[in-house]
Formats: structure tokens, C-alpha cells, sequence
């Protein structure tokens, strides 16, 4: 029990907390049925991973969600697991991993307060409006008391909010900055007011690579809610197996997931399919946020001229103009991006490491860090796609 009577306990289920009062603190923004910010910290997202078997025994995800009442009433959680490897995060601390065994440590297990397999920002500490500030204060507290007790290496928090990041950097905890590539609405009217923010060459080739992926014999249909089928999940499974084995050896989540995805999350999808003769051949899986796009999987099973950027970015970007929405986040990395107009940007995390040294080292490296990363932005930036000031519009 804290001071504020606060009271933390970890949760191996989340289907032993209610919905309602999760998605009270998760998403608040959402009661009056609108969407969320973001869906992944939502009941229904995470407890499609858990039960789908995506996360939980064997996976190296062992669901530990925190959570904080007072009294009876649940006032703030957090998604918390203890993590038996490094694969999923995006925040990568494989070396670390290293170095600490080297030295006779074992890393293995830690505790990691993230969403899996999901490489997008959004709030990691949950509270219901009014009690953010002891909220975040009992779930950081309950985490490394939780590391503490049971021996544990470190904690991490993983695409963190900017303002998350700096409020735990304030109680001495490690603040780590990467970058990732996100796509800015400037108010554009339509696509065509986009490319004309653009230099001229950049303008000519997204024309271009749209015209080449416009063509490859079929048609591009962008679904949502009901119009998502069974059938179209069968399709996408087979691109997201094989983009699954090559880029991580294995698929990180299973086929019931998105049989799960079509009860329960199909309002939140926004799946991008490229067909021919009326057969799905490529696809790009999207969630839908409040105000963001989040572009998450792709896959195909024929090769055809710019499809990829056409399904991932040009069709997300068109999504996020017709729907009003702030911005489209790509996933992580992808230099390539660039010159598809989605800018670097910072991303935040935050970590605790249980032995002082070891801290003291990392604390070095992260400083080191985002000095290259800000000069990165900086230098990517101004290679950009957009024009400059005296150069005219199309």
C-alpha cells in the first residue's frame, strides 16, 4: 500500500479484469464511443494476443499486467510482461543482453511494459482521468518492486509517450531516444495537394511508382469493419507467413489471432488487398487510432513494380487525407520511407537496470545515442522530399 492507499497487484490474465474498467484507464477518450487514440493498449487488442496464444506460455511474452485500485475501483494498469528474449520489442537491447552475461549476469528474464510485436507510441501507463500522476507513480513503483523481488535484470518501457518519457526520466529513470519514420497531415485537401508539397522530382516519382503499381492487372480495394470476410483473413495469413519467415524465422502472431481480429477488432483494421481476377495477391494491414494510422504487416505472393509502396504508404496516406486523420506511422525502420514523404521523428523508452554499474554504463551509451540520433533527424530532414521555399508548386 502506498501513501494514497493505492494498492498493485500483477495479473497473469486479462480476462480476470473487466473490460469496462481497463479500457477506463486505457482508453478514457473512448467512453463516449468514439475510437481510441490507439487501439493496442485497448482490452479487446491484447486480450486477442493472449487468447489467440500469441502471447503466454512458450512465446518468451508471460502476461504480468499491472494493476493499481483504490479501494475497489481500478485506477490505473499497465501491459506489463516478463520477457524470456529480445524479439517483438524494436527497442533493441540485444547488446546489452550480452555485455550483462559476459559479466556473469543472467538478463533473462525481464520485465517489459510494452505491447507486443507493435513498434507504434502511445501511452504505457494508464490511468483514469485524474489520477495520472500516483497512477504512473504506483505502476513504475509495482514494476520494480516486482524486478526486485524476484531477482530480475531490468525493466523496460517501450514506445512511451514524449511526456511519459520525460516525467520517468525525472525519477532517475533511463531515457533512450530512436527514431522512426511518420507521415504528417498539413491539412491537404486530397493526394494531389500532397505531391504538391513536394520537390519536383520526388512529385514525378511517387507518380510514377503509383502508375507502375496501378498496374499490375488488377484492382486495390481498402476494407474496414463489415466488409472484412473470413476469406480475406485466409489470404492475408498466407503474406504474413512468409513476410513473418524473413524477416524473424517465425510469425510472431497465429492464425487464430486474426480469426479473433474479425470479432472483435475488424472496426479497428484497416486491411489494404490488391486483387487479381478477383484473388487477393498482396496485402497491407492497418489499425485506425483516433487521429493516427498505424501501418503494421504486409505480404505478397507475387511480385509486381512498386505494389509494396503503394499498398503501405500511398493508400495509408490517401486513408489518413479522405478520414481527416493527423498522421500515418509506418512501422519500425525503412530508410525508404524518406522519399516517400514520412519524416524522422523521436521515439521514447525508457529503462531501469538493477545493478548500479551496469547503469551507470548504459546511462553513457544512451547519451552517446541521442546525440547521433538528433543529428540523424536532423541530416535526414533536410533530405526530405518536400520542396524548398523557392521552389514552385505543381
Amino acid at each position: 500500500m502506498t501513501e494514497l492507499e493505492l494498492e498493485v497487484s500483477a495479473v497473469p490474465s486479462l480476462s480476470a479484469i473487466p473490460a469496462g474498467e481497463w479500457d477506463a484507464c486505457a482508453a478514457p477518450e473512448a467512453a463516449d464511443g468514439g475510437r481510441p487514440f490507439d487501439p493496442f493498449t485497448t482490452h479487446r487488442f491484447l486480450l486477442a494476443l493472449e487468447a489467440s496464444g500469441s502471447v503466454g506460455t512458450g512465446t518468451g511474452w508471460d502476461p504480468r499486467y499491472l494493476v493499481v485500485r483504490q479501494e475497489e475501483m481500478i485506477v490505473a494498469v499497465a501491459p506489463l510482461y516478463a520477457k524470456g528474449h529480445s524479439q517483438g520489442e524494436y527497442i533493441f537491447d540485444h547488446n546489452w543482453a550480452h555485455a550483462w552475461e559476459r559479466a556473469g549476469g543472467r538478463y533473462y528474464p525481464k520485465l517489459q511494459i510494452a505491447v507486443p510485436f507493435t513498434p507504434a507510441t502511445g501511452r504505457r501507463f494508464l490511468s483514469r482521468p485524474g489520477h495520472e500522476t500516483e497512477g504512473m507513480a504506483a505502476l513504475i513503483q509495482g514494476a520494480l518492486q516486482l524486478a526486485k523481488t524476484h531477482g530480475l535484470s531490468s525493466v523496460h518501457v517501450t514506445f512511451c509517450t514524449e511526456e511519459e518519457a520525460e516525467r520517468g526520466r525525472e525519477i532517475r529513470l533511463l531515457h533512450r531516444v530512436t527514431q522512426q519514420y511518420h507521415w504528417s497531415n498539413r491539412d491537404y485537401s486530397d493526394f494531389d495537394a500532397f505531391l504538391a508539397d513536394l520537390s519536383s522530382r520526388k512529385r514525378k516519382t511517387i507518380r510514377r511508382e503509383r502508375r507502375s503499381a496501378q498496374a499490375f492487372g488488377g484492382e486495390i480495394v481498402a476494407l474496414t469493419g463489415d466488409d472484412l470476410r473470413p476469406e480475406h483473413w485466409d489470404a492475408f495469413w498466407t503474406f504474413y507467413q512468409d513476410t513473418g519467415a524473413r524477416k524473424w524465422g517465425s510469425p510472431y502472431l497465429t492464425r487464430k489471432f486474426f480469426d479473433i481480429a474479425q470479432e472483435t477488432l475488424r472496426d479497428d483494421i484497416l486491411l489494404v488487398l490488391a486483387l487479381r481476377e478477383g484473388r487477393p495477391v498482396a496485402g497491407a494491414l492497418n489499425f485506425i487510432g483516433r487521429e493516427t494510422l498505424y501501418g503494421r504487416y504486409w505480404g505478397a505472393i507475387e511480385h509486381h513494380d512498386c505494389l509494396h509502396f503503394e499498398l503501405c504508404y500511398y493508400q495509408a496516406i490517401d486513408y489518413a487525407i479522405r478520414h481527416g486523420m493527423k498522421s500515418v506511422e509506418a512501422g519500425a525502420q525503412g530508410d525508404h520511407k524518406l522519399a516517400r514523404g514520412y519524416l524522422p521523428v523521436e521515439i521514447h523508452s525508457l529503462h531501469w537496470m538493477a545493478d548500479p554499474g551496469f547503469s551507470r554504463a548504459v546511462e553513457d551509451y544512451l547519451d552517446a545515442e541521442k546525440q547521433a540520433v538528433g543529428e540523424d533527424i536532423e541530416i535526414l530532414t533536410s533530405y526530405g522530399p518536400f520542396r524548398k521555399i523557392t521552389e514552385e508548386p505543381a
